[in-house]
């Protein structure tokens, strides 16, 4: 990895199969050496999902599990406090088995408008129908993330902190996509540039790397870029011809690439020059230069590795820094 480089060649998306904190973090820090991240396990039930996960960290805010998803409260119940006790044991177990540890150090957090879509209001609606509600859950969660990214300095001293806001719904959010407590509507289409300044304030609240990740189609990345995210984490294999314009402008402009190339649930792997051809193809037929591939791309899984089993998810692991290896040994 080069000084002017704040990321690792190879990493997760988040996720991981099982329930053990400390085999979690085992397995990460084994296999990430050069860029390790904060695994979430969502087996362990409600709270330990991205979404309750995420809702923990409000400032102000809390959410319940309902029957129909997470709810917004007005007090912390038994649903924030286990949300809050799970990510506590997953931070002792990174803490134990990064010491000392001084290189790009990932930790993810469901974003703005993802979390819009999913937490509902007293009244049933997403609060993403309420634009005053979305203000108040974009404030709390910056101010959550600027704690949580502070815990994370004082347990890892020495690492570069490098935030990740997951936004799988962006895309269903700016077109209008995300369907209404009946189901029979949807909510209207948000703004783009209300989208692109919600996310811009919440990405500010780290002063370091920031990436967005989504594994749906149609990442907006012309977007994101604007809004200051210096990473777009995607899913490779849904590309189009459309996105590549946008992803060329992206890299000219400094933009890493976390592409998703590995399968995220059990899949027979390739070799591992064969899981980059593609991204190396897409190089060539963009007409940038190769010898930027290694410091542009970070290689990574297509989504979380939640619904793999145990072994698949650590040879996945593994699968993605043998690729980036690939990658910078062989550009052309």
């Amino acid at each position: 990895m080069s000084d002017t480089n704040p990321w690792g060649p190879a990493t997760g998306v988040g996720s991981l199969p099982g329930g053990d904190a400390r085999e979690a973090a085992k397995t990460v820090t084994g296999s990430f050496e050069d860029f390790p991240f904060l695994a979430e396990l969502p087996a362990r039930g409600p709270g330990a999902d991205m979404i309750g996960r995420t809702t923990g960290m409000l400032v102000d805010l809390y959410a319940r599990v309902e029957p129909s998803g997470w709810r917004i409260g007005d007090r912390p119940g038994r649903d924030t406090k286990r949300a809050r006790s799970w990510l506590g044991e997953d931070l002792d177990a990174l803490e134990e088995f990064t010491q000392g540890y001084e290189g790009p150090l990932k930790v993810q957090a469901v974003g703005p408008w993802t979390l819009a879509a999913a937490l509902e209001l007293r009244g049933g609606e997403a609060a993403l129908g309420d634009p005053g509600a979305c203000r108040d859950l974009a404030g709390s969660l910056a101010e959550g993330l600027r704690a949580h990214l502070a815990e994370l300095r004082r347990r890892v001293p020495g690492a570069r902190l490098v935030l990740q806001l997951d936004e799988p719904s962006l895309t269903a959010v700016l077109r209008g996509q995300i369907r209404t407590a009946s189901g029979y509507r949807t909510h209207r289409a948000v703004d783009r540039q209300l989208v692109e300044g919600t996310l811009r304030e919440v990405l500010a609240v780290h002063d370091g790397p920031v990436v967005v990740h989504s594994c749906a189609p149609d990442v907006p990345f012309a977007l994101l870029r604007r809004a200051g995210a210096t990473g777009v984490s995607f899913d490779f294999s849904l590309l189009t011809e459309r996105d590549e314009e946008t992803i060329g402008e992206a890299v000219e402009a400094g933009t890493t690439l976390f592409a998703g190339v590995v399968p995220s649930t059990d899949s027979p792997l390739s070799d591992p020059g064969g899981s980059v051809m593609g991204v190396r193809t897409l190089w060539r037929r963009l007409g940038l230069n190769p010898g930027t591939l290694a410091e542009s791309v970070v290689v990574t899984p297509a989504c979380g590795l939640a619904g793999a089993s145990p072994a698949y998810a650590r040879a996945a692991l593994a699968h993605c820094v043998r690729a980036a290896r690939s990658l910078a040994d062989n550009p052309e």
